[in-house]
């Protein structure tokens, strides 16, 4: 089973790294991390470098592609200098048993126009500028719609990534890959999601992301 991760310049480590840890676990899976251009990136915060093993020109067919999120997407889903890039992603959805997606991944995949018409997620806050690209905005932690599925902020990367463990193999081997990685969510506050959330709290983070939009 091939299995790619997209890399790209300002993603975020853990919306990659998640389900990575997940999927490379599956029994003959052959996990590869790809950069457009085959080249190191940096994560968003500036702090984390990436190597890929190759880049995109070196994965003409794939069994599953996951778009990890981040501040990057942004203009891989908007500028014209990344045009070839939403095309591959495009290409490789034709034959692939599954795209994914993990936060603002999904950006990506509407961009391609993998989302049209279908029920997709992202990161709460921008959940709603999936419409830009006919997709039907959902608050759930992971939207499967077959061989497109998409996950919430960040953190839901895993979920996801466990659910199609699941699917592409069996639930046993989900679970243990749950219980190998010790998957088990306890938080000390219950904050993780908007509604639940202190006031105070979802307004830190609203005045964080005030001001970038999609498109």
């Amino acid at each position: 089973m091939k299995i790619a991760f997209l890399l790209f310049d300002d993603l975020t480590a853990l919306d990659v790294i998640g389900p990575y840890e997940v999927l490379a676990r599956l029994p003959g899976a052959e996990a590869r991390f790809l950069s457009p251009d085959g080249k190191p990136v940096t994560t968003d915060d500036g702090l984390l470098g990436l190597t890929p093993g190759g880049s995109i020109d070196d994965a003409p067919d794939l069994d599953v592609l996951v778009v990890p999120g981040g501040w990057g997407t942004r203009a891989l889903a908007l500028a014209d200098e990344h045009a070839a890039l939403r095309a591959w992603v495009r290409h490789i959805a034709q034959d692939a048993q599954v795209v994914a997606s993990v936060c603002t991944g999904s950006f990506v995949l509407g961009a391609a126009g993998l989302l049209e018409g279908k029920r997709a997620t992202t990161h709460w806050n921008w959940v709603d500028d999936l419409r830009k690209w006919g997709a039907t905005p959902v608050r759930e932690r992971v939207v499967d719609e077959g061989s497109i599925v998409t996950a919430a902020g960040v953190s839901s990367g895993i979920d996801m990534a466990l659910t199609l463990a699941a699917r592409l193999t069996a639930p046993m081997v989900a679970q243990a890959i749950q219980l190998g990685i010790e998957y088990d969510p306890a938080p000390p506050y219950d904050a993780g999601a908007p509604d639940r959330a202190p006031a105070e709290v979802r307004s830190l983070l609203e005045a964080r992301y005030r001001g970038v939009e999609v498109g």
